[in-house]
This record gives structure tokens, sequence and C-alpha cells, in this order.
């Protein structure tokens, strides 16, 4: 059975990655997958992507076919056009109709299994101490916020030890977040090479001697 430390910790650490990437974002990878399995909307989902391509195929042969010179041509892409359109539409609507059901089961499933979840471990385990202080290491007032709110004195309950993971997640989050933006901001070999030229050429003008004063341009 892994540790209740874990639990919590992990806990936090998915409810850190929803709230990052976005519940709706969730959902919709959530709903792609669904629909890569032998579900039964993958294959209305993969007749939909393909009659997509074959709309796109035929809006651009009709933009490069004139009906004046070529309306035989022009009219029998018009009408595949419009087939392909009315059974996209009927397609979409019935997977549209899913995904509403799907997304109101998923949204209710990731609530029960994140937030229900560690409502429940803090209500239950709420006088399980998390772990033990060494005695007198800290005063009695910061022994008694750790402990809160059912916890015993001199242990850190699992309410002040899921508030702790959070944080933890967040200070690594961000600086994660900062030395991702400082790798993808390094200068291109381009840039870099322009730089280190002006740095050289100012280089050399500190280290020319001053004209002197008695010097005249003829």
């Amino acid at each position: 059975m892994p540790s209740l430390l874990l639990v919590v910790f992990a806990l936090q650490l998915v409810l850190h990655i929803v709230n990052t990437v976005g519940a709706s974002t969730v959902n919709d990878v959530l709903w792609m997958l669904y629909n890569k399995l032998p579900t039964p909307t993958s294959g209305s989902a993969q007749k939909a992507q393909k009659l997509k391509k074959d709309i796109v195929q035929l809006k651009r042969e009709l933009a490069n076919t004139s009906p004046q010179d070529n309306f035989s041509r022009w009219a029998k892409l018009d009408r595949q056009h419009n087939k392909a359109m009315a059974d996209f539409q009927k397609i979409d609507g019935s997977l549209r109709t899913h995904h509403t059901t799907f997304t109101s089961v998923v949204s209710t499933l990731r609530w029960v299994g994140t937030q229900g979840l560690r409502f429940v471990l803090q209500f239950w385990f709420a006088k399980s101490p998390m772990f033990w202080m060494p005695a007198g290491w800290v005063p009695y007032y910061a022994e008694w916020i750790l402990s809160f709110p059912r916890a015993p004195l001199g242990s850190v309950s699992i309410n002040v030890w899921g508030v702790a993971c959070a944080s933890m997640i967040a200070l690594a989050a961000q600086g994660l977040a900062a030395v991702w933006v400082l790798v993808m901001q390094k200068q291109t070999p381009a840039a870099a090479e322009k730089t280190r030229a002006k740095e050289a050429a100012m280089a050399f003008a500190t280290t020319q001697p001053p004209p002197r004063s008695g010097d005249k341009e003829l």
C-alpha cells in the first residue's frame, strides 16, 4: 500500500497539472484518445475527419474551376461538396451530442478523483499525524499551526502537508518555467556571431591610442 504522504503529494501534483493545463484541454485530449480506441464513436470520428479533408479538397477544386468555361465539372464538384457537407454535418451533430455526454462524465470523474478524494482523505485522516516533529524543534504556536485542525500536537496534519506539497510543486513549476524561458531565448548562431563581431570592434577601438594634440590633418 502506498504511503499516505506519497498519495497526498501525487494528488496535489495531479491537481496542479489540471489547473495549469486547463480542464477543457484535459477533456479534449481524453476525447481524442477515446476516439482512437475501439469505441462506439471511433468510426464516426474517423469518417468525420475524412469528410473534412474531402470538403477542403473539393473547395480548392471548386475555386480552381470556372463555371463559365467548364460548367459540367463545376456542377459535379458542387454536388459532391454539398453531399459531403450534409454528411459531415449529420455525423458532426451526433458526435457533438456524444462529446457533451463524455465531457460531463469525465468532469464528474475528474472531480471525484481529485477534489473529492482530497476532501475524503482530509476528513478521514484529520486526526492522523503525517509525521512527528522533533520535540522542542519549533515553538508551541508553530506546533499548533502544523497540527491544524485536529492532528496531535507536535505532528504535521494532512491539511498542512497538502498545502506544503502544493506550494513546493508550484515553486518547482515556476523554476522549470524560468529555465525553459532562458533556454528558449538563447541567441541564435547568427545573432551570437554579430554580437561577437560588435564586441571585437569595440575592444579594438578602445585599444587605439588617442590622437596627439599637435597632429593636424592635411
